[in-house]
């Protein structure tokens, strides 16, 4: 039997998973079919978007699960361990179970190419999506909540016939692979939309809205239960609190933005027949690490993964909003694929004192690249994070210490930090 560090790094042999990603269905319809289509097993929702599919995925698992349905969730990226993208229950499946599914996958792989029907292995992201799948369905899950990896239409997770699509807010990244417009980048997302298939929709920008709205209208798509607009809301340093109709929900993710995801995730469990009482329990209850996550006190260390513009405006808001009267230091580092100038605007100018580094990943933009968006007399460079969380000992006690920038380096700074 293969063992777990293999398995992992067979993957990470693929290729790095963004670089190597690869936009279209037939390698992974292929793959699943050798492995008789384990993602027709289960229920799924199916959740696309710029920003907060996460943290939106997290809250629908959560409030499936307190109504006792067996659920399963797979996300992206991971932060600390690749096993941490499959969950059932709300627990990250095991090292064994991560490698014994990637046994599974491995081997039809290599049938399907032995008799000429792959000319390769699958990507990364295409081999461990059917692993999801398999795991799911040996587990017996009822339903799972599925995240996209990248864009919609030709996302690897598309294979799937989803009880309810979700759509989060749509912004620019991925401009590459996806295109350059706002429209476009709509149009990719709302690729998950199936014929007949409830969706429900965040607030989006009125462009975004109209190709979604075409898309509704094009393939029959009925109209859920939707709560348009949340009432006394309340927002605090620790999360949120609203009413949806007749439900109080109390959020305990930070930061603005948090609301609408919540609010998503309400009307996406309404929308799944889910009773009041537990949408209002797991939101509650839910937990999703690395975004806006307070590590520790005296200074405050807060780690969030603003990797692109969408992310860095809704750090940004929760830093002046929350933090306007405390000294911000930063622990930035950042990959080359990702608008670094743009969110170095947005994030740089808010801070005292600004340390940057590097994620332990070959793309990433050296430190000394990063002293040029920024005013050289307030920054440092460190070499690694552990360095970087060295130097930030300086930081006086009533400050505030975000590390940011990229979700490997969150990832890296949670394997340092939290037990």
């Amino acid at each position: 039997m293969i063992s777990y560090p293999d398995s992992v790094e067979f993957l990470y042999a693929l290729g790095n998973e963004t670089k190597a990603f690869k936009l279209g269905l037939a390698p992974i319809k292929s793959l699943l079919r050798e492995l008789d289509n384990p993602q027709s097993a289960f229920g799924s929702v199916h959740v696309a978007g710029t920003n907060g599919k996460g943290s939106t995925c997290a809250m629908i698992e959560s409030g499936l699960r307190e109504t006792k349905i067996r659920t399963g969730l797979y996300t992206s990226p991971h932060l600390v361990r690749p096993s941490e993208r499959i969950q059932i229950g709300g627990v990250p499946i095991t090292p064994e179970s991560f490698a014994s599914a990637f046994a599974t996958v491995h081997s039809a792989a290599e049938s399907l190419i032995a008799r000429g029907e792959l000319e390769a292995h699958p990507s990364y992201f295409e081999t461990v999506t059917s692993m999801a799948f398999v795991v799911f369905r040996e587990r017996g899950v009822q339903t799972a909540v599925v995240e996209v990896g990248l864009g919609g239409r030709l996302d690897a997770t598309n294979v799937l016939h989803p009880q309810l699509t979700v759509i989060t807010p749509v912004d620019y990244d991925h401009e590459a692979w996806l295109g350059n417009s706002i429209e476009q980048i709509a149009a990719e997302k709302a690729g998950i939309l199936k014929p007949g298939v409830p969706a429900v929709f965040a607030h989006q920008r009125p462009e975004v809205q109209q190709i979604l709205d075409e898309h509704v209208a094009r393939l029959g798509i009925p109209t859920p239960i939707q709560f348009a607009a949340v009432d006394q809301l309340l927002v605090t340093g620790a999360g949120c609190s609203f009413h949806a109709g007749d439900l109080s929900i109390t959020c305990p993710l930070r930061g603005e933005h948090q609301a609408e995801n919540a609010l998503t995730a309400v009307n996406a469990l309404t929308a799944l027949g889910i009773p009041g009482d537990a949408i209002e329990r797991g939101i509650a209850g839910v937990r999703w690490p690395g975004r806006l996550e307070l590590v520790s006190r005296n200074p405050d260390l807060i780690l969030d993964g603003a990797h692109n513009p969408a992310g860095a405006r809704a750090l940004a808001n929760y830093i002046r909003r929350f933090y306007g009267d405390r000294p911000v230091w930063l622990i930035y580092g950042a990959m080359r694929d990702k608008a670094v100038e743009e969110i170095a605007e947005l994030l740089f100018p808010l801070a005292a004192h600004i340390i940057v580094t590097a994620p332990a990943m070959p793309r990433a933009v050296q430190p000394e690249t990063l002293l040029s968006m920024g005013n050289p007399a307030h920054m440092e460079t460190s070499r690694d994070l552990a360095a970087a969380l060295t130097a930030a000992r300086k930081a006086p006690a009533e400050a505030a210490i975000f590390v940011t920038g990229s979700l490997y380096l969150v990832g890296e700074a949670r394997a340092l930090l939290v037990q």
